[in-house]
């Protein structure tokens, strides 16, 4: 196994995807989870107009195309500056054009006095299996898949219909690098689709167009627990949701709007 999902290179903003970042759905193209979390790294590396520090609420991140596993760009700036909340905004470069843009709200972190009651007490999730999950079909054992420690407590890739699984990195994002929290949750937010397919992957495409994640608080963890569920509309769309939890509990949703339809040929 590769020593991470992507090398540095001589240029901070361009890095080399190694084939842990290669995804299931199609051979030389990566998985969406390794260059969302290379777009989180370049935003929480990009200097924040708040006063005081800054914290993740929202990330989206628009695919406008498939993201080689080859050499790429990643830069963010801060798009609308703040006292309090500040927009920044990140794209990812590779063979000359944008494949993924991102917009980012950061809000200042701050003690706040709320009223007592208002705070709802975390139910954590299932306790996490002692062994990693054992998979069988060659197409979950590569890339992307076999770079991350699954543990399913509900459901499995292999099998249509939701599931629910602690996962961990087993390599870091970036070579020499131990990745924060909020990478590691981007890196796995974007595995709902798949964890919670409904459909053969021979016969039909099931790609998402975007993934968005809100957090209600930031991430403590290197394991996240992710619970996912798709629905699906008989028009060639769908949604893939994701409840996504750490060691204290629940701490924020992800969403990935499908388009769906039969393979041909």
């Amino acid at each position: 196994m590769p020593d991470a999902f992507f090398l540095p290179t001589d240029d901070p903003e361009r890095y080399v995807a190694t084939p842990a970042s290669e995804g299931p759905w199609s051979s030389g193209l990566q998985h969406g989870g390794p260059p969302c979390a290379l777009l989180t790294r370049a935003v929480e590396r990009a200097p924040s107009s708040l006063d005081g520090p800054a914290q993740v609420t929202r990330l989206t991140v628009e695919f406008l195309g498939g993201v080689p596993v080859a050499e790429v760009a990643v830069r963010a700036t801060v798009a609308r500056p703040g006292r309090s909340v500040e927009l920044v905004e990140a794209e990812l470069h590779a063979a000359g054009r944008v494949v993924l843009r991102a917009r980012v709200w950061r809000i200042r972190r701050a003690p706040v006095d709320l009223p007592a009651g208002v705070v709802t007490a975390p139910v954590p999730p299932p306790p996490r299996p002692v062994e990693p999950s054992e998979f069988t079909e060659p197409r979950w054992q590569i890339g992307y898949l076999r770079a991350v420690d699954w543990r399913f407590v509900d459901g499995h890739f292999e099998h249509p219909g939701p599931a629910s699984a602690w996962a961990r990195q087993r390599i870091p994002l970036v070579a020499g690098e131990e990745p924060s929290p909020l990478q590691r949750v981007t890196l796995l937010a974007d595995s709902g689709n798949g964890l919670s397919r409904l459909l053969d992957m021979e016969q039909w495409w099931f790609i998402n167009t975007e993934l968005t994640v809100h957090l209600h608080r930031q991430p403590v963890d290197e394991w996240v627990h992710v619970r996912a569920g798709t629905t699906l509309d008989g028009h060639g769309s769908g949604l893939a949701e994701t409840v996504l939890s750490d060691a204290r509990g629940p701490l924020g949703r992800g969403a990935q709007a499908l388009m769906v339809g039969r393979r041909t040929g």
